[in-house]
Formats: structure tokens, C-alpha cells, sequence
């Protein structure tokens, strides 16, 4: 990840032209290159910035945040919540949802009266204009939060940022106090903002099952007409 030539999509190299110039970002890169040398690092680097390459700027209707990639194999492929997928995952290996993914899909089923497919990829709801977004981009491998604070955090608040400033009528997706906090200055007066506890199997029953996040998503989405999400 060369901090001059940042792989990503057209539209987002465009909107964060002034991200990649800031000092932060070259000290970041450096760091994240040293990292994939030293060591195992998820995800693989090619997908660094997936969430942004399935979801262009301009296509964006929905951002979840999240916190950290998985740190375990055959996981993390750069969308938040999501694991596998081609690439990723070895052959011949089953991928095992993750706690916070299946009560997702519980609540999608409950929420919407449909069973979601059981592939926790994710790359489905990307592609129709859900940016997946997790707060920090990179991982050591068992290693959780080895690489918070290393500039990442301030890489994704200027995403959420220029979303927020740049475009209306985004919902934004809030799950636990982490991602509270990160969309705290989120414009409220022209987005929906949707918040409530983590899908994690120690919060999902204070608030996150029952929440409907979905289908008020989809709502608000209809009645711009602005096309809604298929969340199976």
C-alpha cells in the first residue's frame, strides 16, 4: 500500500485525493507495509479497500461501521461483519459465520420475514450500495486491535465525513458504542441514522434483535425511490 498510488476505487481515489497526501497517511502506509513484510496481516492487501471497490462513492445509499477485521484465517476480506469469500477463503475450508453474523441474519429474518443466503461474504449487499466499513483496515493475524491508532481511525472519519457533507439521504448503521461514537458527527438534519446495540452475542439481546434496522433502511430508501436493499 504505497501511500502515492493507493489501489482504489476511481471515485473514492477521487474524493480522498487529500487523505492520501497527508503525513498521516504516508506514516500509516509505511507502517502497514512493514506489517505485510514482518508477518501475517488481514486482510490480504488486495483487499485493503474492497469495501470501497465493490461500493463506489456515488452509489453509496447504507454504511455500516465496524471496528477491526477478523484476526483469525480464512476471515477477513475487507468488509465489515463479512468473511470468505473467493480469494480468501483455502480450498476444501468451511467458513463458520461468526456470532455477530448469524444474529445479523436472525435479525434480518425476523425483521423482514426472509431467510438470508448462509454465505457471510456479504459482497451481495456491496454491490447494491452498502459500504461496509470498518473502522480500521488492517490487522495483525491473533492479534486484535494490533493496528488501532496507527491512522487508520483518522483515514475512515474523513470517509464518513466527506459522506456526510457531500451526499444526502444516506442511512447510516450504528451497532454498539463503538460506532456511535465513530458517527457522531454524521449530519443528522439530512441522513437517517440508525443506532442500537452490537449484533455480539454478549449485547444482541439488549437491543439489537428487534430493531428493524432493515426494513426502516429500506423505508426511508423506498420513499426516496431511491432503490432498496435486498439484504437476503
Amino acid at each position: 500500500m504505497e501511500h502515492k498510488d493507493v489501489k482504489i476505487e476511481e471515485s473514492w481515489k477521487s474524493v480522498l485525493t487529500d487523505e492520501f497526501s497527508k503525513s498521516y497517511f504516508k506514516d500509516l502506509s509505511d507502517f502497514v507495509n512493514k506489517e505485510y513484510k514482518a508477518g501475517v496481516v488481514y486482510p490480504k492487501p488486495k483487499n485493503i479497500f474492497r469495501a470501497f471497490d465493490l461500493c463506489p462513492f456515488q452509489n453509496t445509499k447504507v454504511v455500516i461501521i465496524g471496528q477491526d477485521p477478523y484476526h483469525g484465517p480464512n476471515q477477513a476480506n475487507g468488509l465489515c461483519f463479512a468473511v470468505g469469500g473467493e480469494g480468501v477463503t483455502d480450498k476444501g475450508f468451511e467458513v463458520v459465520l461468526p456470532p455477530s453474523l448469524q444474529n445479523i441474519f436472525k435479525e434480518i429474518e425476523s425483521d423482514l420475514g426472509v431467510a438470508p443466503e448462509k454465505n457471510g461474504d456479504l459482497s451481495r449487499w456491496a454491490k447494491q450500495g452498502v459500504l461496509l466499513l470498518n473502522a480500521t483496515l488492517t490487522v495483525r493475524a491473533s492479534t486484535p486491535g494490533s493496528h488501532q491508532k496507527k491512522g487508520w481511525e483518522e483515514f475512515t472519519d474523513s470517509v464518513i465525513e466527506k459522506l456526510s457533507n457531500e451526499k444526502e439521504n444516506l442511512v447510516f448503521i450504528l451497532w454498539g458504542n463503538y460506532a456511535k461514537k465513530k458517527g457522531e458527527k454524521i449530519d443528522r438534519t439530512k441522513h437517517l441514522v440508525l443506532e442500537s446495540q452490537h449484533p455480539s452475542p454478549f449485547s444482541a439481546y439488549n437491543g439489537f434483535f428487534g430493531s428493524k434496522h432493515f426494513s426502516k433502511a429500506n423505508e426511508y430508501l423506498k420513499k426516496l425511490g431511491s432503490g432498496e436493499i435486498d439484504w437476503r
